[in-house]
């Protein structure tokens, strides 16, 4: 695969398309199975509320693998990312209900590079705060 999104067609402040991700107790114990991640805050609120958590929080890096799908799917290929990093800011707390969470990420093109790349810079926010910081990937485009 390639990136469908040709370098010449992008400028600086190019914003692609937002993307809301749903986060469910579900979604976590998959997550946590594909993962082998079982700590006790992803799935047990008793155990996150006694080491002072507001409730059940979602994985890191599941948070930050929905947050690049933004780019992959503007993209058309996931090979593209070549480079991807992000600060955990915010916990996505998940409660036990049948609405769950819901991370809203949105990003933009904030450089050109050289040979073909571009960065993007993500946003990803729930319940109002902002949980990934200096979100940014390099991309390589057709």
């Amino acid at each position: 695969m390639a990136a469908k999104i040709a370098y010449d067609e992008v400028e600086v402040g190019t914003e692609l398309p937002a993307q809301s991700f749903p986060v469910t107790r579900e979604t976590l114990v998959r997550y946590a199975g594909a993962s082998g991640d079982f700590n006790p805050i992803h799935w047990n609120e008793k155990f996150a509320k006694e080491v002072g958590l507001p409730d059940v929080i979602a994985h890191g890096m599941f948070t930050m693998a929905e947050a690049i799908r933004v780019v992959t799917d503007w993209t058309g290929d996931p090979g593209a990312v070549v480079e991807y990093g992000v600060r955990f800011t915010k916990p996505v707390v998940v409660p036990n209900d049948d609405e769950g969470a819901l991370v809203e990420v949105s990003a933009l093109v904030a450089a050109k590079l050289d040979d073909g790349r571009v960065r993007v810079d993500l946003k990803a926010m729930s319940a109002g705060q902002k949980v990934l910081g200096m979100s940014r990937a390099v991309v390589q485009l057709a």
